[in-house]
């Protein structure tokens, strides 16, 4: 069996209901053995309504009746969520030994009820399900006489046992976070201002790996619609917010720049149009996107056995870098170290990186029209020798070559406001020649939105080529999205709908391959094909109507419509 829902059977009782939407993210099914022994038990279960600074905390055990505990070729974790009424879209947060392991969103809900289910590999994180600790669901949900809806949610873990044809997965000796620590609420860090701690790592560490969570909120969740602050007084007021569109998550240790990362746009649930993403969701949005680097050129740091300091944030392209509030960041950190236990020693040999991409800004004005065009590069290197302690030599260079440009088309007095970005990239390590992380992209995003009663069509696509690190398996993803629909806000409610096409493909480094176009015209799949050796039977889809769809309003650029 592959990778099926726990609560398949519940699933499917729910959706004998007629008129229940089934909500999704296109994704590949996570690459597990398809026989042998697995175990699967519940995390957590909880319904949250007025939950502001009430997440759920529940005591993990591993299981020891799937093999022993952390020889698993597999794990898995699967998030079934219900919910009907009206309710916005909430931010999720999984974190487990202080460390976020899963960043996801809620579609919104219609008054007739929606479920989604989603099963996320998690089997990098085996060092973390390997050992008791704390695992914290936070969903910060808010329930009033118009805001109805509750978020009924489940999460079980399934265990695959290793076996001769199914090995024990590849793993680092220890996962490492850089998160605020609390055990009380999600472990996520609120920039602006730069997130910072002190992190000391074993004398006998040899590789580090990391791992970044990073997404736009509040004044910055569409920050690639944000314009040039030199610009901005030319837009009419409240079209948008200032800060410019150029974003890039920085990592630094003990000051340095030691790696950087421009995010996808993720466009959540009650986004631009909230009737396009149904009951496709935006790529990314139940399950975001995560950034890697090797951070091996600093092992002669680290291995020091002293604190040093790591910090995270998110720059500009403006003259002093800063952006509006706020974007939520974490980290990881997989760390590798040698059998002797003995210290290990070396040097940084080349440094070059500049603390902050190279930008330039544009514009041209005309009458009732302004475009703003920005452009950013960034480029790093970073050369070390370490040496083991049990005496190997390895000769490490991290690089990171990347593009990004936005244009953004304000015209007829901002009545129509277009976006056209691409951001692009190259990352490489080498241990003593041989490649051991690669993360090439392409992540294209036009959005052509005319405020009549709000048209809009956006194109979202992520052409990703990945390989994370030695022990985690890397992948090629091709995902396209395509969609068209209009929104309408009077003083009875606001409606919306649209129409959705999905392309998306998948193979990774073990072969495994998967391949789905799904299109869906208001509320109802019109067409869907899968195919490769992940694929599964899909469920039913619901439900059969195609009426314009009430929601509780819209997020737009610059806080317009209704928040």
């Amino acid at each position: 069996m592959r990778a099926l829902a726990p609560l398949a059977g519940v699933l499917l009782a729910v959706l004998s209901s007629a008129q229940v939407l089934v909500d999704f993210q296109v994704a590949e099914p996570p690459p597990v053995p398809d026989s042998g022994q697995q175990c699967t038990m519940m995390i957590l279960e909880r319904t949250f309504g007025n939950s502001y600074g009430d997440p759920e905390i529940v005591e993990y055990t591993p299981p020891t009746d799937c093999g022993a505990v952390g020889s698993w070729a597999a794990v898995t974790l699967n998030f079934t969520v219900t919910s009907n009424g009206t309710q916005y879209d909430r931010l999720g947060i999984f974190t487990f030994q202080n460390t976020e392991i899963w960043r996801t969103s809620t579609p919104e809900p219609t008054e007739n009820g929606i479920i989604w289910t989603y099963t996320k590999d998690v089997t990098r994180y085996i060092p973390l399900f390997d050992k008791p600790g704390t695992f914290i669901l936070e969903l910060d949900n808010v329930v009033t006489s118009t805001y109805t809806g509750l978020y009924a949610t489940t999460l079980y873990a399934t265990f695959y046992a290793s076996s001769g044809e199914y090995p024990t997965a590849g793993q680092s000796n220890m996962i490492v976070p850089i998160s605020t620590m609390l055990n009380n609420t999600g472990n996520e860090a609120s920039v602006p201002p730069a997130f910072s701690l002190n992190v000391t790592l074993p004398q006998n560490t040899v590789e580090i790996y990391a791992e970044l969570y990073a997404s736009g909120n509040g004044d910055e969740e569409f920050w690639y619609y944000n314009t040039a602050d030199e610009y901005l007084g030319y837009l009419p007021p409240d079209t948008t917010y200032g800060g410019g569109p150029f974003r890039e998550v920085r990592l630094l240790v003990d000051g340095q720049v030691a790696g950087v990362a421009f995010p996808y746009a993720v466009i959540f649930t009650g986004g631009i149009n909230p009737g396009v993403w149904r009951p496709i969701t935006s790529y990314g949005a139940i399950d975001l996107p995560t950034y890697f680097l090797d951070l091996t050129p600093f092992v002669p740091v680290f291995a020091d056995g002293l604190p040093h300091n790591v910090t995270l944030d998110v720059a500009s392209a403006e003259t002093n870098h800063t952006l509006n509030q706020n974007w939520y960041v974490s980290g990881l950190l997989q760390v590798v170290t040698d059998p002797s236990g003995k210290q290990t020693t070396g040097s940084i040999t080349t440094y070059d990186a500049q603390p902050y991409a190279i930008t330039e800004t544009t514009a041209s004005i005309g009458g009732t029209d302004v475009n703003i065009t920005v452009n950013a590069q960034r480029s790093l290197k970073i050369e070390s020798t370490i040496v083991s302690g049990s005496g190997t030599t390895n000769n490490v260079v991290f690089q990171q070559s990347m593009d990004f440009t936005n244009t953004q088309y304000y015209l007829d007095d901002a009545n129509i406001q277009n976006v056209a970005q691409i951001s692009s990239g190259s990352v490489t390590s080498t241990h003593n020649g041989v490649s051991v992380l690669t993360d090439n992209f392409n992540y294209p995003l036009y959005i052509d939105m005319t405020i009549l009663v709000d048209n809009d069509t956006e194109t979202l696509c992520k052409f990703h080529s990945l390989v994370p690190a030695p022990f985690i398996l890397g992948s090629d993803i091709s995902e396209r999205q395509q969609t068209a629909g209009y929104l309408t806000i009077s003083t009875t409610g606001v409606t919306a709908n649209g129409t959705s096409n999905n392309t998306f493909s998948y193979v990774d480094t073990k072969g495994n391959t998967y391949a789905r176009d799904v299109d869906a015209a208001y509320d109802v799949i019109t067409y869907d094909e899968q195919s490769g050796s992940l694929a599964t039977t899909l469920l039913p889809t619901f439900p059969l109507v195609s009426n314009a769809q009430s929601i509780p309003c819209a997020r737009l650029p610059g806080g317009q419509g209704c928040v």
